[in-house]
């Protein structure tokens, strides 16, 4: 005969691991908040929809420009840790929750497809031509990722979606029959610049972590010879200098032609 403890115990033992189950799941969804680098997704989100807004565009517009570049991005900083999943595991990378195996790699797949199918239908609402940029530089961000961005060409994907983006900016409009125009050359020649500064920012909290890996990317290269303080010194003025370019283009050729 069973004795009762043990169905007490059962049940104990169910409860407790349904309590596990529910303390888990906002675990997972911190760790995945945390996977897709919501701060710069968002950052590069905001700076979108104010070009669209400074051309003159309707508010519906600026929305919904910047919400296909937050879902593009968010969506690139999950390829960005899936990808680099093994190097953060032997440098120790902090932050990384994929490397951490706080977040299984399948539900990490699993929210980038939830995201990449959101991201396609909005990114066409801008117009087929801005929303085929805008997913250009989905492609760009990947390529990065798996095999440019440990190495000496790391820079080519940032300048390259800082560009698109501009592109993306002067071609959009409202429904997928939209149609801009190109952007004026000078802005967008400062934009990929511009891509180059925030890529080496970005970087430089990491350089010591990339250091203890197999990542050889160009800042890591530039500070370790003219070291870390004189190279954020000088990426924060060129950043000024980059920005104020921008802004007088703006003001006295426009964004778009």
């Amino acid at each position: 005969m069973q004795a009762p403890v043990a169905s007490g115990s059962s049940d104990a033992a169910g409860a407790t691991g349904r309590a596990s189950s529910t303390a888990r799941t906002p675990g997972q969804l911190r760790s995945l908040a945390r996977a897709v680098h919501p701060r710069q997704a968002l950052a590069l989100a905001l700076v979108v929809a104010t070009l669209v807004a400074l051309m003159g565009r309707p508010p519906r517009e600026w929305l919904v420009s910047g919400a296909a570049v937050l879902v593009c991005q968010l969506l690139l900083g999950l390829v960005d840790d899936l990808c680099d999943v093994e190097e953060d595991r032997v440098t120790q990378a902090p932050g990384k929750p994929l490397a951490a195996d706080h977040l299984p790699r399948g539900n990490a797949t699993y929210a980038a497809t939830v995201l990449l199918l959101l991201l396609v239908p909005l990114a066409l609402q801008n117009g087929l031509v801005a929303g085929g940029l805008l997913l250009t530089t989905l492609v760009v961000g990947v390529v990065h990722d798996r095999w440019l961005h440990r190495g000496l060409l790391s820079w080519v994907g940032w300048a390259a979606t800082f560009a698109l983006l501009t592109a993306f900016v002067s071609y959009g409009g409202w429904g997928r029959e939209a149609a801009g125009s190109a952007p004026v050359p000078a802005f967008a020649a400062l934009a990929a610049v511009l891509g180059v500064l925030v890529h080496v920012a970005v970087a430089l909290p990491d350089l010591v972590t990339d250091h203890r890996g197999t990542v050889r990317h160009l800042p890591l290269r530039i500070a370790l010879r003219t070291g870390a303080p004189r190279l954020f010194f000088a990426t924060a003025a060129g950043l000024v200098v980059v920005v104020g370019a921008m802004v007088y283009v703006a003001l006295t050729q426009g964004i778009a032609r």
